[in-house]
């Protein structure tokens, strides 16, 4: 695919021969780490997310930030905390993930920060409902040198998208996802790349082939099947999949449900990536998405020595311990999450 093609251009295009002395560095220290079976030093990842916002104009029924169900302080971050993150991370970090938690265009100044990013030389993605996607939006997306955008499309009828995209419109991700494809083609961009996430439960994995047509007749560049998480799945959830393949838990013998995710004594994501949060705090893995493991703040450390902090190391020789009985890790779907096509 040209498209794809172009994308993975993109990322290499970013990468200086240090980002790539880099990335050899973090994965020799990881092998090292996991062959002795514990942290040695860790260099600062290599993929970063920063989360512009905690707000979101939906409800999703399995999402903190829909459910309105955070313990952790909520928000939006300032230029200035955000700048502070990227000064610090702009020499070693190749890939941005401008998402945690919320909808990153209710952030007023969200497309000017993936500018900052795009001139700092880091490959940069985000995450959308396309609620926003104005014509006027879908411009300065392109201006803004977002090289990746993952649109949520979660049904190919509004009563199946609003099953599980609470208050959200099915007209207007469609409509989102127009006016970024028109914008691509009036200014002949090839970026940013953009991807329809369809997050499979069981009110819509019948809609799975139609889903991939959709894709097709917008344009887009390509489609992947997510597998959904649920915070209470022994037993089962209504949500959950009837096609298991779809879902990253597995009915055993009496009749309860288990991850398929064997969750080893090591993960490479500890070495590989971290999350900003809003406020500046640390955290080490997507997964956290209560800041339930925070190693310390950009605004008091800096971020190399938050990253080199006895918290830091403990955290990660715990993995190589009991990783089964931290909180975030046992959900994790690494290696059994996405589903790719084209």
């Amino acid at each position: 695919m040209p498209g794809k093609l172009h994308d993975n251009l993109q990322l290499f295009r970013k990468l200086t021969f240090t980002k790539v002395i880099h990335i050899f560095w973090v994965y020799l220290t990881y092998w090292m780490s996991k062959f002795i079976g514990k942290p040695l030093f860790s260099p600062l990842p290599f993929s970063v997310g920063i989360e512009p916002t905690t707000a979101c104009n939906l409800g999703c029924p399995e999402c903190p930030s829909g459910l309105k169900s955070f313990t952790r302080p909520t928000g939006s971050i300032k230029e200035i905390t955000y700048k502070k993150i990227i000064d610090q991370i702009k020499k070693t970090t190749s890939y941005l993930t401008f998402y945690f938690q919320g909808e990153p265009y209710i952030h007023p100044e969200f497309l000017n920060m993936i500018s900052y990013a795009t001139k700092s030389g880091i490959y940069t993605s985000t995450s959308t409902n396309a609620h926003f996607l104005t014509p006027k939006k879908a411009e300065q997306t392109i201006k803004s040198g977002l090289d990746r955008i993952i649109i949520s499309i979660d049904g190919t009828t509004q009563e199946v998208y609003e099953s599980y995209r609470k208050n959200g419109t099915l007209q207007d991700v469609i409509k989102g996802t127009k006016h970024l494809v028109e914008a691509k083609e009036k200014v002949k961009s090839k970026t940013p790349y953009i991807v329809f996430q369809f997050l499979v439960v069981s009110t819509n994995e019948h809609q799975i082939q139609g889903a991939k047509k959709l894709a097709k007749t917008l344009g887009v560049n390509s489609i992947v099947f997510k597998t959904a998480q649920f915070y209470d799945y022994k037993n089962g959830n209504p949500l959950m999949p009837k096609n298991l393949n779809y879902s990253r838990y597995f009915k055993k013998k009496d009749g309860t449900f288990a991850l398929k995710n064997k969750l080893d004594n090591s993960c490479w994501k500890l070495w590989s990536s971290c999350v900003f949060t809003w406020n500046g705090n640390v955290i080490p893995c997507c997964f956290d998405k209560d800041a339930q493991f925070v190693m310390g703040n950009i605004q008091t450390h800096s971020f190399k020595d938050i990253h080199a902090s006895k918290k830091y190391m403990k955290f990660r020789n715990s993995l190589f311990t009991n990783r089964a009985s931290i909180d975030i890790c046992k959900n994790c779907s690494e290696g059994s999450q996405i589903w790719n096509t084209a």
